[in-house]
This record gives C-alpha cells, structure tokens and sequence, in this order.
C-alpha cells in the first residue's frame, strides 16, 4: 500500500499522487543521516592546503657556526623548525578527506531524510513548479505561496528557463533527481519536486 501526497499547484491542491511507502515510509534513522551528510561534506573539502617541511626550505647545507666555543647554543642547519627560515615541524601535507559508504547505506539513508521531510510536511509536489520563461518573476510569484526560508526544487532535468530564473533568488537551491543530495535535503526548509522527479526517485530508491 502506497502513501498519498497532495500535489500542489500555484493556488490550490490539484489531486493527490501515492508514493512507494518502502521509499517514504522509512524510520528516522539519526546515526546513518549524520554519517551521510558528514561524508558529503568532507568529501567537498579541497585537501589542497601545503607546507613545507625542513627537507623543503631551501638552505642549510653547511653548518652555521662550529660546534663549541662561541658560546651559543648547537645548531646543525638552518633548516631547523626553530629557525625564523626553517622549516614547518609538522606541515600540512595535501590529503583526500572522502568517506567510503556503500550504495545500501546511502539509498537507506535518502530514504530516511525523505520520509522524515514527508512527516513534517516539508515535502512537496507540483506539476507546474517549472516557469514557462526565464524571468525570475515568474518563478517567484510561483514560490510565494510556500513560505519557506530555504526551497530545493528537485527536477528530472534542470533546462534553461528554470536555471537563468532561480539563479537570482538566493534562498533557492535547483538539483536534478539523478544528482541529490543529502546536504540540500536536510538544509531545505521545503522541498518541492515534480512528479516526473518524484517517479525517478522511486525507481532509484525502491
């Protein structure tokens, strides 16, 4: 048996489409949505960040001053991490951040964070979310009735007009069904899908 959400248009509920309940009926699994986000999210970390090392910084090839007899303290090189010109003690070092998840945890895990936006009514779907032009208006006069901070509009296909008439609107976030992410999921004050997207859902998911 399937789950019934309302499908909403401009001004008013245009019918109702049932959704897979083994997508949109899954518990709130805390644990794995904290790992799935924290994997994102470090997986978008550059990891570009350098420093050299005593073996890097030029120099230090003779010894500064002889061993004994000068009264200051031994110094071997000039490399040293204690010289103004030394090296770094413990440099950074460029450095993958990504996480390994298999493909189970993350289509248990979007299911999660799914069902959950589905109980707090923080999912939705329109068939005429799309704008017929790229004016920002349009899409605009669309969003008002959602009363939302944060919108993420979840497509089949991101085209041209919906692409140049969101770009303006900074609350709102465009993503291709194929390409969701969980970050955007759990940001979103309200995510609006078609129902095009919400069947390529389902079909990836199920």
């Amino acid at each position: 048996m399937g789950l019934q959400i309302p499908v909403l248009n401009k001004q008013d509920s245009a019918g109702q489409v049932e959704v897979n309940e083994a997508v949109f009926g899954q518990p709130f699994n805390e644990t794995l949505i904290h790992q799935l986000v924290t994997r994102y999210l470090a997986g978008a970390r550059a990891g570009t960040k350098a420093q050299k090392t005593r073996s890097d910084v030029s120099g230090g090839g003779a010894k500064p001053w002889r061993q004994k007899g000068t009264g200051r303290a031994r110094a071997g090189t000039t490399r040293s991490p204690i010289w103004r010109t030394g090296g770094v003690a413990f440099a950074a070092r460029p450095r993958n951040y990504e996480q390994k998840l298999n493909k189970k945890m993350f289509r248990v895990g979007i299911r999660s964070i799914l069902s959950e936006l589905l109980r707090q009514d923080r999912l939705a779907v329109s068939s005429d979310i799309l704008p017929t032009t790229p004016k920002t208006k349009a899409l605009y006069e669309k969003l008002k009735s959602f009363d939302a901070k944060r919108i993420l509009i979840v497509v089949e296909n991101v085209d041209e007009n919906l692409a140049l008439a969101s770009r303006n609107i900074p609350y709102v976030q465009v993503i291709e069904a194929a390409n969701l992410s969980p970050v955007l999921l759990v940001a979103a004050d309200k995510v609006i899908a078609t129902p095009g997207a919400l069947k390529q859902l389902e079909e990836r998911l199920a």
